[in-house]
């Protein structure tokens, strides 16, 4: 396969049918697309474009983030799932400020450095915001990858180096040819080349593609057990989080002890909470989101 018509193909297709969404307006800026990228992070978009059309309009810039104290991006943060992507928000808004001055950076080793930014966050950054040449690779693009060049019907679970690699591969030579081509690989397994009902018949690879000319089906179950969340300690984390959000001062723990009757699996997801930095105590049998108050001695979290 020609790596140039490969990534041709794909990009021809996204500038014609790539779904209109705020990050990717033209000169929208690092920062938002830092924003985009963290909350993005196994969350649909279509739960994502109301928080992060919030989060910007009250934190534009780093620094406006920064001015914040965390319990403020826990509060925005809502009911979005797996909150220490807020904190995450917060250290790297602290970071950036004392570190690069406000600006996000385009080194892809200073972004690496930044607080919970990770190889796909920080890759995404470089190439979204800034029109690099790098390999962006989030599930969506291994599957892309795996079926089109290697001819299997899934990529697995985890992301490895051999996928930076193989992806690497395809990308054109010119940056900016290679960040649009970066963001139409993701867009197709997005919405085309899904993990269980791919649209073969619209897709701009379908004639080059190996998988289809092998003749495998896709896989019939998922490629990963779907986490339960009724009953544990994930669900009990949210309805403790949800009584702190809304409060404007500390909690009695007698307050947050209606949320959930098993004493023992309620104590542990608070003290996770805590030992997470997203709570902490307030004095006494209260608490409080991260940063809400002068900092207290944790005492004890015994059922």
């Amino acid at each position: 396969m020609s790596e140039h018509t490969f990534a041709t193909r794909v990009s021809r297709w996204y500038e014609r049918n790539a779904r209109d969404l705020p990050w990717r307006v033209p000169g929208v800026g690092a920062w938002a697309i830092l924003v985009s990228e963290v909350m993005l992070q196994q969350t649909p978009v279509v739960r994502v474009l109301p928080a992060y059309e919030a989060w910007l309009a009250r934190w534009p810039t780093p620094a406006a983030l920064a001015a914040d104290p965390p319990a403020e991006a826990i509060r925005m943060w809502g009911r979005l799932g797996y909150p220490r992507r807020a904190m995450r928000l917060h250290d790297c808004a602290v970071a950036i400020v004392e570190r690069h001055g406000g600006e996000v950076p385009d080194r892809l080793e200073q972004l690496l450095a930044l607080p919970g930014v990770g190889t796909y966050t920080a890759r995404a950054v470089a190439a979204f915001a800034y029109g690099q040449r790098h390999p962006v690779v989030d599930t969506n693009v291994r599957r892309v990858v795996s079926r089109a060049v290697a001819g299997e019907p899934d990529a697995g679970p985890a992301t490895r180096p051999a996928d930076l690699v193989a992806t690497e591969e395809l990308l054109p030579a010119e940056p900016a040819e290679a960040a649009l081509a970066s963001a139409a690989f993701m867009e197709l397994g997005a919405v085309v080349c899904t993990a269980r009902s791919p649209r073969c018949a619209v897709c701009p690879v379908e004639s080059i593609c190996a998988w289809r000319a092998s003749g495998q089906a896709a896989p019939a179950g998922p490629t990963r057990r779907p986490q339960r969340y009724a009953g544990t300690d994930r669900q009990v984390r949210g309805l403790l989080l949800a009584v702190l959000r809304e409060s404007s001062g500390p909690v009695p723990r007698q307050r947050l002890d209606q949320v959930w009757t098993d004493d023992v699996q309620r104590s542990r997801a608070l003290a996770g909470l805590v030992t997470d930095g997203l709570v902490e105590p307030a004095g006494g049998e209260t608490f409080r989101l991260a940063g809400d108050g002068p900092a207290i001695p944790a005492p004890a979290l015994d059922a």
